[in-house]
């Protein structure tokens, strides 16, 4: 379950848009692995438990389309074109919500981003805003309770391009339902969500089996799903960045439910949690062929190589380059003086194979 570092760059964008509470995440500083996914299940766990009938009232304020045509209706990740009109839109009055569906813009209901056939529609999951939200009635029906994957052969497809067929990462051959690539970071991140604000409820009775077709658990409450599943959701993670949209939607649901999703304010916490080693700077260093030197860092980096370095590249944690080069040599210097403290990420190439390094700014 290796995630690219470099791909971790540009899932870490946004996050400094969002009105984290002074002090939030305080009590999972300095954690990682599943030590951190606890420490955060602690910090959102107790939120305010809604009653189903009310979450309609909320979507006006939690998914209104000031994104894309900006028209003020009712934003659907099922149904959304980012690049050209919807073919249908709804309002979020009495008149649009289901009712009776026979085909896509019908109606629109509540879509349970995890399936609430899983956990037989217990509180506080059943109603908790962040992973239930307003989707087309009759795409939300032909998603099913399908994992989430991605598709090779489609057997259905939506007006948006979202589709149901059968799945093509290795370890799970069933059928998934696949959401267009705008959404896909959305859709990972309120999966992760779930995993951490309910993990100690996963295997609690009441909770369908891990082994009943289409539920991606694993049986237990540390990874939470299967390896495939996961390697889904954080490879979505990764090319889907942290949208402008999720931040409000999150700080929105923090005002109603009063709890947050982390993974939309701290994206690094995927990897941290999911996949440490693709954080860790000793990984980078094991084959002793490269050393970067000293880290953390006051001043200059040094790198050095048993072979010539053919390239290198230095991002902050927004995915932003900030230096790059081709020394074409052994030892390469790399001057750190003006920029702020903070942690970076190097990427260096020797022999045509690109390695990636956590470095600190003191």
């Amino acid at each position: 379950m290796k995630l690219n570092t470099f791909l971790l760059l540009f899932a870490l964008s946004g996050a400094a848009f969002a009105q984290i509470p002074n002090g939030y995440y305080d009590d999972a500083e300095g954690l990682e692995g599943y030590e951190l996914k606890t420490a955060l299940k602690e910090i959102i766990n107790g939120h305010t438990v809604l009653s189903y009938g009310s979450l309609n009232n909320y979507y006006n304020q939690t998914d209104k389309d000031i994104y894309y045509e900006n028209d003020n209706t009712l934003l659907d990740m099922y149904s959304e074109k980012p690049n050209g009109p919807d073919a249908y839109n709804y309002g979020f009055g009495e008149g649009d919500q289901c009712g009776n569906y026979n085909s896509e813009a019908d109606c629109w209901n509540k879509e349970h981003v995890f399936p609430q056939g899983f956990f037989n529609e217990q509180l506080p999951m059943r109603t908790d805003l962040h992973q239930v939200v307003p989707t087309d009635g009759y795409v939300n029906n032909r998603r099913s309770n399908y994992p989430f994957g991605e598709v090779g052969s489609a057997t259905w497809t939506s007006t948006n391009g979202s589709k149901v067929g059968s799945n093509t990462t290795p370890g799970y051959s069933g059928t998934v339902f696949e959401p267009i690539d705008e959404f896909k970071g959305d859709i990972a991140r309120i999966m992760l969500y779930f995993a951490t604000r309910y993990e100690d409820q996963v295997n609690t009775s009441g909770w369908g089996s891990h082994t009943a077709p289409n539920n991606p658990l694993d049986g237990s409450d540390d990874q939470v799903y299967e390896d495939w599943f996961i390697d889904v959701l954080l490879s979505w993670h990764a090319a889907d960045p942290v949208s402008q949209k999720e931040i409000d939607r999150n700080n929105k649901v923090y005002q109603i439910q009063g709890n947050r999703n982390p993974f939309v304010d701290h994206p690094e916490y995927v990897v941290m949690i999911w996949d440490p080693e693709a954080m860790n700077v000793s990984e980078f260093d094991s084959n002793k062929k490269i050393q970067v030197y000293p880290n953390p860092v006051n001043a200059v980096l040094n790198v050095k190589s048993d072979s010539k370095i053919e390239s290198f590249e230095l991002f902050d944690l927004s995915g932003k380059r900030l230096q790059s080069g081709k020394p074409n040599t052994n030892d390469l210097a790399i001057d750190m003086n003006r920029l702020p403290a903070g942690t970076y990420i190097l990427q260096t190439t020797v022999h045509g194979k690109t390695s990636s390094q956590k470095v600190i700014k003191k």
